[in-house]
């Protein structure tokens, strides 16, 4: 039997989504070699880079459509890909894991600290999704210089 949502448990799921914590590495290289570094360290694990969301362009290109004059970040991009393997193993355990994939690594410069790039991702789950998690933060710290 198919499980209904109510509007009001889609908004307690979207709102606790929302709230999700984050791991993030901030450092005094420039965005571009962040991202260089997040590329190369993405294909170094044997990788392929599904997409990448130039976010922050699109909030800077929208922002007076929207009414608003509030600039979000200098620089923001979200890098996503999806490990066959790891994937596989995740969804194994618990098919319901397809929520998380494609897995996404996020780039910012925020204007407020324009010598600091950020560097980050979404924690996941106790459980199997923790090796999702360990992949990320490698990937991650590999492109700031910091494995």
């Amino acid at each position: 039997m198919r499980k209904i949502l109510t509007a009001a448990a889609l908004t307690i799921f979207a709102t606790a989504a929302s709230a999700a914590d984050m791991i993030t590495y901030d450092s005094d290289q420039s965005f571009d070699d962040v991202v260089f570094g997040l590329e190369n360290a993405i294909i170094d694990q044997g990788l392929v880079i599904d997409s990448v969301s130039h976010t922050g362009e699109m909030l800077e290109r929208t922002r007076a459509d929207v009414g608003s004059d509030v600039v979000l970040f200098e620089q923001a991009d979200v890098f996503s890909f999806c490990s066959a393997k790891l994937s596989r193993e995740v969804m194994e355990a618990d098919p319901m894991n397809i929520v998380f994939c494609p897995y996404d690594i996020f780039v910012i410069v925020r204007p407020e600290t324009p010598e600091v790039t950020t560097i980050g991702f979404r924690t996941y789950p106790e459980g199997a999704m923790k090796k999702i998690e360990a992949l990320l933060d490698g990937i991650a710290r590999a492109a700031v210089g910091l494995e």
